[in-house]
């Protein structure tokens, strides 16, 4: 039984008990209804699916108005319910006037009980397929606004920033592919969401993609999106990311991960702007802003044999460069500051500042971490701060053996210090431990295991 709610509205009762019988076991809620004044009413205390519409309603009207006129009525409450319209054999010419004024489908009389079932599913996986994007739109939105004002990544003052931030300018104003290139924790969602910020897609959706997280196997449904019945456990119709990217900017994040079967793919539908559903054969049009980071050498990689030469030149429109944090001295203060000032906010310690000696330790430390562990650490220094005026030793920082091997870099090792602190000053309490943290038990519970604590 589909899970569908219908409302059938005809003046003939005969057809009403006829559409009824045949529905009922077919559909969760069949209700119906003679009269069309009454479809405020019953779209007020009801929440439909589908909605079949009569097209005239008046003895010896054929002009299909009434219909038109209460289609337009339905589409003003809810714009997206799907209306399949119910016309007299012969009347096409009718019906398609009413899919122009925003009918989904028509079925005529006498009709085929089997094609209908089919029409009304359909309809009603469209439906739900368009409120699940509406619902991730918004929520895409506001994750969007929360980011924007949670990350003070672009509070600089750095010749290089700003020369990076005049290249954001100019590109955000088109459609170029963008490829950002850079470190970890160096910006690189920051700085793709600011061009889309900037852009004249701004009212539009923001997807990201961690493209090291899909699994060969899973590839094309997560991208391209799937019908139902492609595979064993697509049980309904289901928008992929590109699709529900439509008029937005989309991000793929660690495009380098992708592996090589699926690049080809990916190559084509970046081409041609249009993509087909797994298990489907009609190809839909997207309209997106690409934009594409990475921390990888993609050229070497493209020597290499391990990406293909095209993608990369497709993807590469206008390559951005994200400076590391060691590389902008002046940058560390401010955005530490500036760190301090959020999170002091955040957990109600107002007045905490930097000594002068944990000045120069934020100056003199390589930030191997980038723009993302100074964010950490001056997270990490206010929950443990016991002192308004934080010094060197508050920040916990993790002193490089070799500042200048890339192979040092690792976050891992600040993590596990951090974890192991927090464990000491809660006494291996995990339930404060994990509040400190601001993370969950069993994610606590996976990093000790992790880290051998």
């Amino acid at each position: 039984m589909v899970p569908a709610k219908i409302l059938i509205i005809d003046d003939n009762a005969q057809i009403l008990e006829s559409l009824r019988i045949l529905l009922k076991d077919e559909f969760k809620t069949i209700d119906v209804l003679t009269q069309p004044s009454r479809i405020h009413e019953m779209m007020w205390r009801n929440s439909y699916d589908v909605v079949m519409l009569d097209m005239n309603f008046a003895m010896g009207e054929t002009s299909g108005n009434e219909g038109i006129f209460w289609l337009n009525e339905i589409k003003k409450k809810e714009p997206l319910l799907p209306v399949i319209l119910i016309t007299a054999y012969g009347d096409i010419e009718l019906a398609v006037k009413g899919i122009r004024e925003g009918a989904t489908d028509f079925i005529a009389k006498p009709w085929d009980p089997e094609k209908l079932i089919v029409t009304l599913t359909n309809a009603f996986q469209l439906y739900k397929s368009g409120r699940e994007v509406k619902k991730l739109k918004k929520r895409q939105k506001q994750l969007s606004e929360d980011l924007d004002k949670e990350f003070r990544m672009l509070n600089a003052s750095s010749e290089l920033m700003s020369q990076l931030m005049n290249t954001v300018d100019r590109v955000a104003a088109t459609d170029a592919n963008v490829l950002i290139l850079g470190e970890n924790g160096t910006g690189k969602e920051v700085i793709a969401r600011e061009i889309h910020r900037r852009s004249h897609r701004s009212d539009q959706i923001f997807v990201g993609v961690d493209m090291g997280s899909l699994s060969e196997s899973l590839f094309e449904s997560e991208m391209f999106g799937h019908v139902k019945g492609a595979f064993t456990d697509a049980r309904e119709d289901r928008a992929g990311r590109f699709e529900t990217a439509d008029e937005g900017t989309l991000f793929l994040d660690e495009i380098g991960n992708i592996p090589k079967s699926a690049q080809a793919k990916l190559l084509q539908v970046i081409q041609n702007r249009e993509l087909i559903r797994v298990g489907d054969q009609q190809a839909i049009k997207i309209d997106i802003r690409l934009i594409s980071a990475t921390n990888q050498d993609l050229q070497k990689m493209v020597r290499e044999d391990q990406f293909r030469e095209d993608l990369f030149y497709r993807l590469n429109t206008v390559a951005i460069d994200v400076p590391p944090l060691r590389d902008r001295e002046e940058d560390v203060l401010i955005l530490g500051k500036a760190f301090l000032d959020e999170y002091s906010r955040r957990y109600n310690k107002r007045g905490l500042k930097l000594s002068k000696k944990a000045l120069l330790k934020l100056r003199e430390y390589p930030w191997p971490g980038n723009v993302r562990e100074l964010k950490h650490t001056m997270e990490r220094a206010v929950i443990l701060s016991e002192q308004l005026e934080l010094g060197p030793e508050d920040l916990h920082l993790f002193e490089l053996q070799d500042r200048t091997s890339d192979a040092s870099f690792k976050l891992d090792d600040v993590e596990r210090r951090t974890i192991l602190t927090v464990m000491e000053k809660c006494r291996g309490n995990h339930s404060k431990a994990a509040q400190m943290l601001n993370i969950s038990r069993t994610t606590l519970y996976a990093k000790l295991k992790k880290y051998g604590l």
